[in-house]
């Protein structure tokens, strides 16, 4: 969605609000399509004594795997960003400001660049996931599958047999 702020950019105190769906369900994420249905996206771009800030809320269902059991997962998210917006900025290394130079944002490039960067980097079905058993693959969630889970470094054999012996 292509937002012209420049009548909020020129008026002190000027308000515009924005709502729509944004379909994500092409983007690609590690082989995966985890947006089933589209963002819902609320913005508001405010001018405050000549200061315009861009406030977005971004509320979508992410549907991924658990990273230890791999048990199919749906993660109602809700996420607030707020940006500073700038017609012009004097030095290009500066990131607390979105320039705009012709008074235009492609809110859909901030939308989804911002979902990116703040997903977290790992997913889990619940906090004490057990996650699969490194010999036969069983979910331990579903209960104790009965290997014998214990690993040890073939380096040390040596040094267990002397354990052994005495």
């Amino acid at each position: 969605m292509l937002l012209n702020l420049k009548e909020v950019f020129l008026n002190d105190g000027c308000r515009r609000e924005y709502d729509y769906s944004l379909p994500l369900s092409d983007l690609d994420i590690g082989g995966d399509y985890p947006f089933k249905s589209p963002v819902e996206v609320s913005a508001a771009a405010v001018n405050r004594a000549g200061l315009v800030e861009l406030k977005i809320t971004a509320v979508y269902d992410y549907t991924t795997r658990c990273d230890r059991c791999f048990e199919p997962i749906v993660r109602h998210m809700e996420q607030v960003f707020t940006h500073g917006l700038a017609v012009s900025l004097i030095d290009d290394e500066n990131d607390d400001y979105i320039e705009t130079p012709d008074y235009t944002l492609e809110l859909d490039e901030v939308v989804t660049s911002d979902i990116l960067l703040n997903l977290p980097s790992k997913f889990l079905c619940k906090e004490d996931c057990k996650g699969l058993c490194l010999k036969c693959g069983a979910n331990l969630n579903d209960g104790d599958c009965g290997c014998d889970r214990v690993q040890t470094d073939s380096r040390l054999e040596v040094l267990r047999q002397l354990i052994n012996e005495d």
